[in-house]
């Protein structure tokens, strides 16, 4: 008996389970945006029936109950989620792992890794959160669509700004930030056969957002000598079938890159031919430098009758920890987020949707002066990094810096690259492949340090490509190298 379970606990294991998969996230395997892994769990069906009718009958009576307990028991102590079995390993987590042992260990790690502002939210905004909380009457349950009042708010924000009419009662809904209402917004619309188009590096909820509502993922390239347009109407109609939605993020996370407003004329007509819906998310709108300003999707006649789009307060107005944003235009898709929200949540706490109204209808001075201290801090690491020899693009907006590796270090691929980076120069970024294995040639600095820590990390750098022989030395090391 003892040997008759042994081995079908050794065919069990052997036995991989039964996959449909439509990508891979190795990029070595060929340039896909994510693996949606399907997995099919009826072990017996794999095995054969001859096998497992055998081990029963030698089993026998008195070995049964133990089959099912033991067996059984063995098969199912790695149990399969299948909506998280399709995600991927987090690449994030290891060079956030890594910073973390280091600073253990008493190393000053300069960290561009996350998208974190490090300013304070405006003090008005602030003051109206904490007013509004001390009213009894603004703690219970807010509403999945969020207050009236905010609602109106961002539409005025919108006929202000963009000369956009949204039709608060319909076209509009406050988000618990812009994530939680992008992977809602998927849940809701999308299903299994459905094919998304994502940009390839793109922002990860953009992917797996559409992953984990069982869609398949097409990756649309979004890099450098690319008509990334051509690209885009060349998956809609080589896609069987034609896919459902398209995922746009401009200015973008993690590539900077940006589009003007001819752009999304474009993208509106192609979606219309082909009955496609449109989701952009305008996280970076204010974040922009240089006199140049972001357009809206909504500006080109017609958008909403299939496109949406989302805007957080995260960037704008300091307020990432708040989670809070809003996703505006069809009518359809609103009323789709604002079903399935009705059944997850009860919308973000009111005081902080009152703080919200605040923040659109304040002084807007705050804002500028929030991408002003990005646009210095711009100034200072793309002119550093390019005293160090690495020449890197200069973006007109977001908070990032999308850097190509040096080509002393291609070779390494951006998971390895930023290791390095963080091991030798004391500098946390994030790997682009993290984005997506179109992004493996680059790293994105976010620039939520501030210009001394800036200059020290371009210090670090400058030391790590001395040491690899990329820089010659410095003129102080020289000299001493001459006396010696």
């Amino acid at each position: 008996m003892e040997a008759a379970i042994g081995a079908l606990r050794h065919a069990i294991r052997r036995q991989p389970m039964a996959q449909n998969v439509t990508g891979l996230s190795d990029p070595h395997a060929g340039k896909n945006l994510c693996g949606v892994v399907s997995t099919d769990s009826r072990i017996w069906d794999s095995l054969g029936h001859g096998f497992v009718n055998r081990t029963q009958a030698s089993l026998g009576r008195s070995g049964r109950l133990r089959y099912f307990e033991d067996v059984m028991a063995d098969s199912t102590s790695s149990r399969h989620f299948t909506r998280i079995d399709r995600l991927p390993p987090y690449v994030f987590n290891i060079t956030s792992e890594l910073k973390m042992a280091a600073r253990r260990r008493g190393e000053d790690i300069i960290d561009f890794s996350m998208g974190n502002p490090d300013g304070p939210t405006p003090p008005h905004i602030v003051e109206k959160l904490c007013t509004v909380a001390q009213r009894e009457d603004t703690h219970g349950y807010s509403t999945s669509r969020g207050i009236p009042r905010l609602r109106r708010a961002i539409s005025r924000w919108y006929a202000d700004r963009y000369q956009v009419e949204i039709d608060p009662e319909s076209e509009a809904i406050v988000t618990i930030g812009s994530k939680e209402g992008l992977a809602h917004l998927m849940l809701a619309t999308l299903d299994h056969g459905d094919t998304v188009l994502v940009p390839n590096p793109s922002y990860p909820i953009h992917i797996y957002g559409a992953v984990i509502a069982g869609a398949q993922v097409r990756s649309v390239p979004l890099v450098e000598g690319v008509d990334f347009f051509n690209e885009l109407e060349r998956a809609i109609c080589e896609s069987i079938p034609k896919p459902k939605m398209m995922i746009l993020g401009f200015p973008s996370n993690p590539t900077a890159q940006c589009v003007e407003l001819d752009f999304f004329e474009r993208v509106v007509a192609l979606a219309k031919q082909y009955g496609v819906l449109v989701v952009h998310d305008l996280a970076y709108a204010d974040i922009v430098y240089d006199g140049w300003k972001a357009p809206s999707i909504l500006q080109v006649p017609g958008a909403k009758d299939i496109a949406v789009e989302f805007f957080t307060l995260s960037k704008s107005y300091n307020m990432a920890g708040w989670r809070i944003g809003f996703m505006v235009g069809n009518p359809e898709l609103v009323s789709a987020l604002a079903r399935i929200k009705s059944y997850h949540d009860y919308g973000t706490f009111t005081p902080l949707q009152v703080a919200a109204i605040a923040a659109l209808e304040g002084d807007q001075q705050c804002v500028l002066d929030i991408a002003e201290q990005y646009r210095q801090r711009r100034n200072v690491l793309v002119r550093g990094l390019h005293e160090a020899g690495w020449m890197v693009d200069e973006p007109k907006a977001s908070m990032y810096v999308w850097a190509k590796i040096p080509d002393a270090y291609a070779h390494l691929g951006s998971l390895e690259f930023a290791k390095r980076l963080l091991s030798d120069a004391k500098v946390c970024v994030s790997p682009g492949i993290g984005f997506g294995d179109y992004g493996d040639t680059h790293v994105r600095f976010a620039l939520i340090e501030n210009q001394d820590r800036i200059r020290q990390a371009v210090r670090g750098i400058k030391s790590m490509f001395r040491a690899d022989g990329i820089l010659p030395p410095s003129k102080s090391s020289a000299g001493k190298a001459s006396a010696v």
